[in-house]
C-alpha cells in the first residue's frame, strides 16, 4: 500500500471535549503516523504552551493517543486523502469529505469542533452546510448539532502568519471555551 492509499486514523468517540480538524493529512504526517508531524509545524509547541492538556507532550503518535484516551481530545480531517499540499484537493474531495465529517460530528457530538485554519472551516461551510461567507477566527455562530465551532489559524509552517506568538492567544481562547463548557 502506498502512502497515498494510507491515511491517518480518526480519533473520534462520544464524550470528547475537543476534536481537532485539519483540511487533510500531509503525506509526511501519514508516513510518521500522526497529525502535525512536520518539524516546522507550530501545533505542538503552542498546544503545550496553552496547557490544553495538563502535561507537555512531544510530537509523536503516542501523544495523540494520550490526548484521545486521557484528555478527551480527538483528531480528524475534512478530507482523509493525504497530499503534499491542500492545493492538490478537488472540489469533489471537499464535498465528500465535508459531508462525511458532518456525519461523524453529528454522531459523536464533541463539545467543540476545532478547525485548524479559516480555509478548513470555509470548505466545511461551503460543502456541508451550503454557506458562503467571510470566515474569521474564534467561536463561530454556526453549530454542528450540539457542537460549538472554534477556528484558529492553521499552525502549518507553510503559514507564515501563524507564528507561535500569534497562535497562542487563539489556543488560550479555545482552552477557556472548553473549560466553560465542562
Amino acid at each position: 500500500m502506498t502512502t497515498r492509499e494510507k491515511t491517518l486514523p480518526d480519533y473520534l468517540r462520544e464524550g470528547l471535549d475537543i476534536v481537532s480538524i485539519g483540511i487533510n493529512p500531509s503525506i509526511f504526517s501519514v508516513e510518521k503516523g500522526f497529525a502535525f508531524a512536520r518539524p516546522g509545524n507550530r501545533f505542538w509547541p503552542v498546544f503545550n504552551a496553552a496547557k490544553l492538556a495538563p502535561l507537555s507532550l512531544p510530537p509523536e503518535r503516542e501523544a495523540i493517543e494520550t490526548l484521545y484516551r486521557d484528555h478527551a481530545i480527538g483528531f480528524t480531517d475534512i478530507v482523509k486523502r493525504p497530499t503534499r499540499s491542500a492545493a492538490e484537493l478537488s472540489v469533489d474531495d471537499y464535498r465528500q469529505g465535508a459531508r462525511s465529517l458532518q456525519r461523524k460530528l453529528l454522531r459523536y457530538q464533541p463539545r467543540i469542533a476545532w478547525f485548524q485554519g479559516k480555509d478548513a472551516w470555509k470548505m466545511y461551510l461551503i460543502h456541508a452546510l451550503d454557506i458562503t461567507r467571510k470566515v474569521e477566527t474564534g467561536l463561530q455562530e454556526e453549530m454542528i448539532g450540539k457542537t460549538r465551532v472554534f477556528v484558529s489559524p492553521n499552525p502549518s509552517g507553510a503559514n507564515p502568519a501563524a507564528n507561535p506568538a500569534a497562535l497562542l492567544p487563539h489556543y488560550l481562547k479555545l482552552r477557556q471555551l472548553r473549560d466553560s463548557l465542562r
